[in-house]
């Protein structure tokens, strides 16, 4: 059986909402789209960290919205990044509950329906490690079905004061063992927890 780890950025007081950019996610009204971004960017440390992965990755699980806006912006930006080969050309799978969602990247699957029935199937039909980026809505909809296996938290020294919350209320209580961490000296704390 596959494991699903999730990858997300967590302000102090566990936002998780539109870390990379102001227009990213302005859902309910969210005006402080950036937070981490602006961290990131003084903290090189934490992005090497935070993408010190086991190599393992069998492919990545994305929400539509997510999927669109990050995979869209990796693989359309000139500027020289480390994710555009990966994002390219790592099977994506995309949770939707519309089954004519338009996938416009390369290696892309639509995992149609309600997202804890397909990802469910999706982790019983192999072997490996899947990675999900992102994806609140979807995040939540699988922390609620029990689907998470361990998380790869790069938490920031900000504090963002509302938006979406990395856990809300439905998170199924869960034991989680530290299996890496690094501490940068800007503060950053990746810590990796995979299930006991």
């Amino acid at each position: 059986m596959r494991t699903l780890i999730a990858v997300e950025f967590s302000s102090l007081d566990g936002v998780m909402q539109s870390p990379g950019r102001s227009d990213e996610d302005t859902s309910d009204g969210f005006s402080r789209g950036g937070w981490a971004a602006t961290h990131m960017a003084g903290d090189p440390e934490a992005g090497a960290a935070a993408m010190a992965g086991s190599g393992a990755t069998e492919g990545m699980v994305f929400g539509r919205r997510t999927y669109l806006d990050l995979v869209g912006h990796w693989l359309t930006t000139s500027e020289p990044n480390p994710f555009t080969d990966v994002l390219r050309e790592t099977p994506k799978y995309v949770a939707s509950r519309n089954p004519e969602t338009d996938l416009p990247h390369p290696n892309s699957e639509l995992l149609a329906g309600e997202a804890a029935d397909t990802i469910a199937r999706l982790k019983a039909a192999g072997d490996g490690e899947l990675v999900m980026l992102g994806s609140a809505t979807l995040l939540h909809s699988l922390q609620e079905a029990d689907l998470i296996d361990g998380y790869i938290l790069t938490i920031l020294p900000v504090t963002v004061g509302g938006g979406k919350r990395l856990f809300v209320d439905g998170t199924v209580p869960a034991t989680l063992t530290l299996t890496r961490s690094v501490v940068t000296q800007k503060g950053a704390i990746v810590a990796e927890y995979r299930r006991s």
